[in-house]
């Protein structure tokens, strides 16, 4: 469906609860607070799904918002979510509709509103919250300018384009708080995590003449730095800061054993397609998945796929 299709049916729903990916990213978090402020000013009883992984950047996002234990939901949305296994922790249930900008969306919602040109979820509520209400207020601006920062790295990462700078610019004009959010979620870092920082760059791995580039994460350097999930945030970015590299790595040991990837490309190249293999995906040229190896094993299982698709 459209925006306006999928306003019309939003204004005919009740009780409504939205639901964002688990290890959740800004633009998940801040998309669906900026949607159920905005049902909630069409006199709609909406809330978040308390998703179990919001860190502490992102929990104030979503703290008013969230649903209690006992809320009965009437219809239930999804935001950002590309398929049923990337479902925030602890829910289960039929989506009524889908919201999303991932190419890779396997069309899990009864309904849905995909739209796979927008570098930002953000991008879609935008439309969405002005065919609901009309306006778009101050706080919901800065929420999406949050979700559309997230998603392009500050405007720098390949998919930003002239509708993303536009979107952007429109946010600031309709009150977004760009420079409390830069400072907040792109400029500040605890100890733990420059810490953290410091150990993922001494330890890079380099294949291909340092065009393919690959940060391992294991669950001891987590304990050495004391870094927490609060310090995860956009950890998939540094190992892009090679210089020359076309295909980046960012491979983290999970508790349990095995590893969650980042993977992220220049155009030649697709990171989806090398996620699909391990049953991941998303964009082309950002996408995840996770392995049941240590942070090792699962380095040289990406190569291994890398090294059949692109020899």
């Amino acid at each position: 469906m459209n925006v306006r299709e999928c306003a019309s049916l939003l204004k005919k729903q009740d009780d409504i609860l939205i639901v964002t990916h688990k290890n959740p990213d800004g633009d998940t978090v801040a998309s669906a607070a900026a949607l159920c402020s905005a049902l909630r000013r069409c006199g709609k009883r909406a809330f978040l799904y308390p998703n179990p992984q919001f860190n502490k950047k992102q929990r104030p996002l979503a703290e008013s918002f969230l649903a209690a234990a006992d809320f009965a939901p009437g219809f239930i949305v999804s935001v950002d979510v590309a398929t049923e296994e990337l479902f925030a922790r602890g829910f289960a249930g039929k989506v009524d509709l889908a919201i999303d900008h991932h190419p890779t969306n396997t069309h899990f919602g009864s309904q849905e509103l995909v739209q796979a040109e927008k570098s930002a979820c953000g991008e879609i509520v935008l439309a969405l919250t002005k065919a609901l209400c009309g306006d778009v207020t101050a706080e919901e601006a800065s929420l999406l300018y949050i979700a559309l920062t997230t998603d392009t790295g500050c405007f720098q990462y390949d998919n930003t384009n002239d509708a993303s700078l536009t979107a952007g610019a429109e946010l600031l004009r309709l009150g977004a708080d760009s420079p409390c959010i830069i400072k907040t979620f792109f400029r500040s870092a605890s100890p733990a995590r420059l810490k953290l920082e410091g150990m993922i760059y001494s330890g890079m791995r380099f294949y291909r003449s340092g065009r393919i580039a690959a940060a391992l994460i294991t669950q001891e350097m987590l304990r050495e730095s004391g870094a927490t999930e609060d310090d995860f945030d956009d950890l998939a970015s540094l190992a892009g800061r090679t210089e020359g590299s076309i295909l980046n790595f960012t491979i983290r040991e999970l508790p349990n054993g095995g590893s969650k990837v980042s993977v992220r490309s220049t155009k030649e190249i697709s990171s989806s397609a090398i996620c699909a293999h391990f049953g991941g995906g998303g964009h082309a040229m950002a996408s995840g998945c996770t392995i049941a190896e240590k942070p090792e094993k699962a380095a040289a299982l990406l190569m291994d796929v890398v090294n059949e698709l692109y020899p």
